[in-house]
């Protein structure tokens, strides 16, 4: 029976410590690796090297960033009156491809779950709450993710700010425009009856 070599069987564990990367996919993975050509093989391997040395969290709000401030803590065309608090960084990448929301963000850079053992004390709260403190934000927008997790570390985080002079808004739920009630679930039914807004 043909066995694998050393650096193939090194390249499958790696891809499948990747999340969502089963043993057979990060087979297929490696032998895509193996059949395209060096150049390209080396330029995802170059990728790689070149994320993990240049890219760090953004010193303001815990973005990604390249160099001290990322792109939209540098803009001085942003809002900085509204400001929006996300879970991680791939949170700012969605709602700026949503293309509405024109003020800065806030990266937490997780959520309170107790039972994954993660506090607010590993969150990135004390800056947020020095931000607001020490900033001219009128309005915080939660768009923490409509979980357990995400709802209680937004209320948490409403409790902090409660003394401050600044609105707490939340991101609206309920059902998108085109769907049918008939195939709606009940909490989003739930989400959109409670959140209702006048016509």
């Amino acid at each position: 029976m043909a066995q694998l070599t050393e650096s193939v069987v090194r390249v499958i564990d790696e891809f499948a410590k990747l999340p969502g990367i089963g043993r057979k996919s990060a087979e297929r993975l490696a032998y895509h690796v193996l059949r395209v050509n060096k150049p390209e093989a080396i330029a995802l391997a170059d990728a790689i090297r070149d994320v993990r040395e240049n890219v760090r969290y953004c010193q303001i709000c815990y973005s990604l960033a390249e160099s001290e401030e990322c792109d939209i803590c540098s803009d001085p065309k942003r809002d900085r009156s509204l400001l929006c608090v996300v879970e991680q960084p791939r949170d700012v990448i969605q709602l700026e491809q949503a293309g509405v929301f024109r003020g800065v963000y806030h990266v937490l850079l997780g959520r309170i779950a107790p039972l994954e053992g993660v506090g607010p004390d590993q969150l990135t709260l004390d800056a947020l709450v020095d931000r607001v403190r020490h900033g001219q934000f009128q309005e915080l927008l939660m768009a923490t993710n409509p979980t357990v997790e995400g709802d209680g570390t937004a209320l948490h985080i409403s409790n902090l700010l409660e003394d401050l002079p600044v609105d707490v808004t939340r991101l609206a739920r309920g059902i998108t425009t085109g769907s049918i009630l008939e195939f709606t679930n009940k909490e989003i039914l739930a989400d959109a009856i409670t959140g209702r807004q006048r016509f």
